[in-house]
Parts: C-alpha cells; structure tokens; sequence
C-alpha cells in the first residue's frame, strides 16, 4: 500500500495539542503545548517538536524536545508550559513565545534553527521595563499568537472564560523587532469576550456601558456586534494572506475554532464564521447541524499555506478526559472573497485524499464517536465510548476503543472503497451482540459481524460488500457488555 497519513498525524501515543504550524524553509513546522496520557491537568509536558517536508505531509519527523519548562527564571518547580507560538525574527533567529501557568506575563526563548535547543531570552515589556501583564490594569497574557513584519512583531493574547467581568477580549501588541521584546505600541482589544459583547446592540452600539478595571483601549466595537454567540474564548492566532489579516480564535463554546478580518493587524476585526468544531457540530453535509459527532471540549490551533494549499491544525479529546488532546489537521480552502467554509474532521486529514480500504487500520484514527440519541459536545460521560492506550505516556502502543456500549457508533471518513467483500474486526471485553455496518452513519445495514466476550484479542469476520466508491465507514454497536475495539481489515 502507498504511504498514507491519517489523524492524528503524529503517533497515536503522541499527546500535542494547540498546534501552531508554520512554513520555514522546505518544511513545515508545528509547535504546541504537551499534554501527558492520563494526565491529571493541561500542558504536563517540555515542548517538542514535529516536522514534514513542505511537499509531503505524510512523512513526519519528530525533532525531539526543543524547550523544557524548567528553562525559564520564573519557573518555581510547579507551572507548565502553555500553548506557544514560533515566529522568525529580522535577524533570522527563531523565537518561541509562551506563558507558563499562574502567571501573566509572557516569555520568549530564542535559536538559531526552528526545531533545536531554544534557550530563554527574556520576558514581553513596556519601555519602562516592566513586564506586560504585570502593570496596573493589564489583563493577564495567555496563548501568545505572533507575526513579524515590517520591523514590528504583532503580538496577540488573552483569555476570557464565560461570563468573567475582569476580561474585556483578545488583545494585539507590538513590539519592536529590532529586540522582539520591548513593547512600541500599547495593547488594544480587537474581540470581545462574552461578557463584554454584551453591552452592543446588533447595529455595534454601546447600550450597556460595562464597569472594568483594565485600561485597554477599545477598538473595532463597530464591528463587535457580529461576535455575538462565537465570543472571544482563548487561543489567538494569526496569519495574513494578501493584505488581508486572519485572526483565529477559539469562542466561548470551546470547541470550534473561530476567525476574524481585518486590513489592520490591530483593528476594525469583522467576525466571518467558523472554521473548524472538534465535535463538527454546525457541520450539516452528513447530519443534522446541531448534532455533535464526536466528544470535543476546548480547541486551539492555526493555519498555513503549505506547497500552495492551505491546512487548518486543530485538536481533538481522547481518553474521555481534557487532558489528553492530539494534534489533528484538515485542508481549507480560502475563497475568491476570502471567506473559509467550515471544514469537516475527518480520518484521512493531511493525507491528500481518501484512505485506500485494504489492509488492517486502528480505530483511533476515528473521527466520529458518539452514542446514538444519547450525543455529547464536551468530553467527560462515563457512560460515552473513548480512545485510549495501554501502557504509560510515551510507551509506543498503538490506541484503540473502550468503554462500547449498545447504540455506540464509530465512523471513519473517507475511505475509497474497491472490491471489499469482508470485513474483520478484533475486539476484547465483557460484551456479546453485533456491529452493524453502514456507509452513512444511519444508513441502511449493509451486514452485521457478530462477537462475543472475550479476556483477549480475538478477531470476527463477516462477508459484507462494500459499494465501490469514496464513503464512509460507520460501525454501531448492538448488544450488552462493554467492549474494546482494536482495529479493522478490508479483505
């Protein structure tokens, strides 16, 4: 079989999440924060780093830990490094721009490579020298989103949870190149958390003056109206394709990925629409809008064109916990108008095309799990199926499905159906019943593989034609117990 990538793009017992992807040289990089395989909370881990050849994303190399948590002064032996952002200085050095937990303010590590050994190099601050987001009035600095250009480093942060009166919205700063440091240009709001969206009309006017204790400037409230319902939540990132800038954001909703436009990188942002759900829901091609395909939570990550096509990198939940997010990503298309219709998640990702149905896969490359009349948006039900693995965080185990109950129904898009007579999975657990399989996820049964319970591995196959043709693959369980899927063959 050809090589093929699928989501996750990394390996099933890698745990990166928050990927920012970019463009240096031949290759394309993407940093993120790193999570821990049953971790108790976010980001336990030093940054590492994964990388591909511009013209072929499915050949991914990782480049090992670039940066450890206990590298920064500010380090007390209990913070861990949240989501970060890399961008390339005037002076040719790459910079790494993060905040550490229970802090404010935002650090920066330098080196002369994307992917080597970063070392510390300083903290964002006013010319004064005090640190940004330690001066009087500041809100606090949280996931650092960075473009340079022009002598100037553009700077996007914030963190805004529901409903929080302390926290205007997303804030851009600029700094000066020449040090990549030293603040030039005060912070000013260019998106509203979903407090304060609550003060405009639907024509962008102030009809609920609200009380605050940050100074910021406003800007762009003109425009705010059209946040309403997808409000600044966390993860800023920008891009910038013609002279048109891109923020992308994650919403007060968590689990979609947000964008705004503007012809300044600091103001007069215009809210377009949703790019991507880690639960897909808004998506209605293959279901109905409002229903979720998959247990999502919070969302962070950006896109970039890479070889002439443009790549949006997500993540998604595993383990039924927050705490253990990998890195997924699909293709976008950006329109003559330069709007982005929201894409769908899929199993097949970067890979450049469907995934070729011969051969055996791992169901955790699936994309949609849920219960039937029983879905869920947010990670956390006992009573819900989940990815997971055996052994500790890093142990090269391939992941699988547990906790398959009746009605849970596993799906996998796209695959390019050719010939396919019989279908095996391999399952375990305390469980007896049947899978059903269909192409549409409540399609008409093309045919059932019946299983039985079973302390070991054991495989079951039925004789199932598959029509020709690129589909969908879906698998609901029918049956008591609790069972585990490992993986399926196309035969």
């Amino acid at each position: 079989m050809k090589q093929q990538i699928f989501n996750p793009y990394m390996p099933s017992w890698e745990y990166v999440p928050d990927g920012e992807p970019h463009v240096f040289g031949d290759r394309v990089y993407v940093y993120g924060s790193h999570d821990e395989f049953n971790g108790p909370v976010f980001c336990l881990g030093d940054y590492i780093c994964y990388s591909a050849p511009v013209s072929n994303l499915k050949d991914w190399k990782y480049e090992g830990v670039i940066y450890k948590k206990d590298q920064d002064p500010a380090q007390d032996g209990r913070m861990v490094l949240y989501a970060p952002d890399v961008t390339q200085g005037p002076d040719g050095r790459y910079y790494i721009y993060y905040v550490m937990d229970k802090v404010g303010f935002v650090s920066v590590a330098v080196c002369d490579s994307p992917a080597g050994k970063y070392e510390f190099y300083g903290y964002v601050h006013y010319k004064d020298g005090t640190r940004l987001g330690d001066r009087k009035g500041d809100m606090p600095q949280f996931d650092p989103g960075v473009l340079t250009e022009n002598g100037k480093v553009y700077l996007y942060t914030g963190f805004c949870g529901n409903h929080m009166k302390d926290r205007i919205g997303a804030m851009a700063t600029v700094l000066d190149a020449s040090d990549m440091l030293t603040i030039i240009e005060e912070p000013v709001v260019i998106a509203p958390g979903d407090h304060y969206s609550s003060a405009f009309d639907d024509k962008g006017n102030v009809v609920t003056p609200i009380k605050t204790d940050c100074t910021y400037p406003l800007v762009s409230t003109q425009n705010w109206c059209g946040f309403k319902d997808h409000e600044f939540f966390e993860a800023p990132s920008i891009r910038k394709i013609g002279d048109t800038y891109y923020f992308v954001f994650s919403s007060a909703v968590m689990h979609e990925l947000c964008y705004a436009t503007s012809k300044s990188p600091t103001k007069d942002f215009v809210y377009k629409g949703v790019i991507v759900s880690n639960c897909d829901l808004h998506i209605d091609s293959y279901k109905p809008a409002d229903m979720p395909a998959a247990y999502g939570a919070n969302n962070h990550g950006g896109f970039e064109c890479i070889n002439g096509e443009y790549y949006m990198f997500y993540h998604r939940h595993t383990n039924n916990s927050w705490y253990c997010r990998q890195g997924c990503a699909e293709k976008i298309t950006v329109l003559s108008d330069g709007t982005i219709p929201q894409v769908e998640i899929t199993s097949c990702g970067l890979n450049g095309g469907p995934l070729v149905a011969e051969g055996t896969y791992g169901t955790y490359i699936a994309c949609n799990l849920f219960v039937k009349n029983k879905p869920s948006k947010y990670v956390g039900g006992s009573e819900y199926p989940k990815i997971t693995q055996d052994g500790a965080d890093g142990d090269e185990n391939p992941g699988y499905i547990v906790n398959i109950t009746n009605d849970a129904t596993i799906g996998f898009k796209y695959f390019e159906f050719k010939n396919v007579n019989k279908i095996t999975i391999t399952t375990r657990g305390y469980f007896y019943g049947v899978y059903e399989v269909r192409t549409k996820w409540d399609g008409p049964v093309l045919g059932i593989i019946k299983t039985d319970s079973s302390n070991f591995w054991e495989q079951y196959s039925a004789d199932i034609k598959i029509p020709d043709g690129i589909d969908s693959l879906y698998l609901t369980f029918n049956g008591g117990g609790n069972g585990q899927l490992r993986d399926i063959t196309f035969n």
